[in-house]
């Protein structure tokens, strides 16, 4: 308990008042792909050498990864006649007691080293021996303090978990040629630069056996998440949430169905195609699969030069919602929709796709009608298109659901710093005007057209404050996005009566 009586003076710190809010990050791209030839992972290595010929001894990691690099090595003399080579190892760090003969001197050779290492279950788990190459191994080695593996990387992209990418070129080197990845990231980095979860996943040796393995589940001996349920570890692990998903190229209904569930998970998006159709038709019952505000199905795809294989080839255009999402987002925002803006990198699109500006009656508004987002192209190649899966017509459109997403987020995360302070009505003020600042910002800045927060006393009965809850309601109107622009014209002779007024006055 503080002492009552001082003879002075105290300060007491009170911080109260509004909090500011920060919106949360929108333009996360969270991938789910394939890389078999992907960069593998360097193992750290070291050389343990000697003036003497064919002495020395080339030790590497047997695990890959920058773990190799805190293993240590070094050789030492045992001090005392007539004692065998032994070999210890304590956490990372391996001591070789070299073999004296009955005067004491050592006598160990480098080949013995090399099979005293192999035969150590310890020694083994952490590092393999070799005689470099040319070396008979007969040369007798000499103590040596400890020297450290070096030179030891991660893989770039580990199977099954994942990977936060910042540097999009960087990252397609290491991606390889092969599969998905390369391709995915190349058309992301085509629209911006952005944060992207990576998922790499093993391709199988059946499509089903590589649908399971990008589904992916929890692994049983370790209950680390695999394949597209990484990305729900994407936050805890590095700090970003993605909200931006795809798995182009291999989102069939199976795929695509559990990526929603993802997009739910995390209050994100997804974009999914209509897979393996190859009409209108069948792009539009494709698009009855699902029912979920947080997708929107496009159709077709676009065609571009893959340089890869020096030529002309399908682009999945799912790739290129991603990395257009991200570009809006950071542009101009989550109240833009996907729809009407150029995409780069494309020269084509995979299937023919009728579109007329003034002409409802086209393959374009059959696909719109069926909120299915197709392709055209005027002024570049665009996608054409606003609509998700939803039925609710609340959430009819993408920059709604996303409103929503975005709202929710920014509004619960802010508020962490609220939770179990002391409930005083300069609490609740605190939270309600913090939250109306932020609607304030947001109009301002065209992202709503309107939102405000306020105290129910209604609902906060002193039942319920005494139970330590607290409701504060608010509400937002998004912006809709302008669809069906109709011009009214007519035709009249009003502007006639004058004409004659008119050419006298010329």
């Amino acid at each position: 308990m503080a002492q009552d009586y001082h003879h002075g003076v105290r300060v007491v710190e009170i911080s109260g008042g509004t909090r500011p809010i920060r919106t949360v990050a929108t333009a996360v791209i969270g991938l789910v792909a394939t890389a078999p030839d992907a960069a593998p992972g360097v193992a750290a290595s070291a050389l343990v050498d000697f003036a003497a010929a064919n002495a020395d001894v080339t030790y590497t990691a047997v695990d890959t990864g920058t773990a190799g690099n805190q293993i240590r090595i070094r050789y030492v003399d045992p001090g005392a006649a007539d004692q065998l080579l032994a070999v210890t190892v304590s956490a990372k760090s391996i001591t070789v007691s070299l073999g004296t003969d009955v005067d004491g001197a050592i006598v160990t050779t480098a080949s013995e080293i090399v099979a005293a290492i192999a035969a150590s279950t310890e020694a083994a788990a952490l590092v393999t021996a070799a005689l470099p190459a040319g070396s008979t191994g007969t040369g007798v080695v000499g103590p040596v303090g400890y020297t450290n593996l070096t030179g030891g990387e991660n893989e770039p992209f580990p199977i099954g978990t994942e990977t936060l990418v910042t540097d999009l070129y960087a990252a397609q080197g290491d991606a390889g040629e092969e599969g998905t990845l390369a391709r995915s990231l190349d058309a992301i980095v085509d629209q911006t630069k952005a944060m992207v979860v990576v998922v790499r996943v093993a391709e199988g040796q059946t499509p089903e056996e590589t649908k399971a393995n990008i589904i992916g589940g929890v692994d049983p001996l370790t209950g680390k998440k695999t394949g597209m349920q990484a990305l729900l570890a994407a936050e805890q692990a590095f700090g970003v949430k993605p909200r931006v998903l795809g798995v182009p190229e291999y989102d069939d209904v199976d795929v695509a169905s559990e990526l929603i569930g993802i997009a739910q998970k995390l209050r994100g998006f997804a974009y999914v195609s209509a897979h393996g159709c190859a009409t209108k038709e069948e792009a539009a019952m494709y698009r009855e699969n699902f029912g979920a505000r947080e997708a929107m199905v496009i159709w077709p795809d676009f065609t571009g030069f893959d340089t890869a294989t020096s030529s002309t080839r399908t682009f999945p255009a799912v790739a290129r919602a991603l990395g257009l999402r991200a570009k809006l987002d950071n542009q101009i925002g989550w109240h833009k929709t996907l729809s009407n803006v150029a995409v780069n990198g494309v020269t084509g699109i995979s299937a023919d796709v009728f579109w007329d500006l003034q002409d409802p009656n086209t393959d374009a508004g059959y696909l719109n009608s069926h909120e299915v987002t197709t392709l055209i192209n005027r002024g570049g190649y665009r996608f054409w298109g606003s609509r998700t899966c939803s039925i609710d017509p609340l959430f009819a459109f993408e920059n709604y659901t996303r409103s929503a997403q975005v709202i929710a987020d920014t509004i619960a995360e802010a508020h962490l710093w609220a939770v179990d302070k002391p409930m005083h009505p300069s609490l609740v003020k605190d939270i309600v005007e913090g939250i109306n600042a932020k609607f304030r910002e947001w109009i301002r800045l065209g992202y709503l057209l309107g939102g405000s927060a306020w105290f129910d006393a209604e609902i906060n009965t002193p039942e319920v404050l005494k139970a330590g809850k607290l409701y504060i309601d608010y509400d937002y109107t998004p912006v809709p996005p302008l669809e069906n622009l109709m011009l009214r014209q007519r035709i009249t002779d009003r502007y006639l009566v004058d004409f004659a007024d008119r050419v006298a006055a010329a």
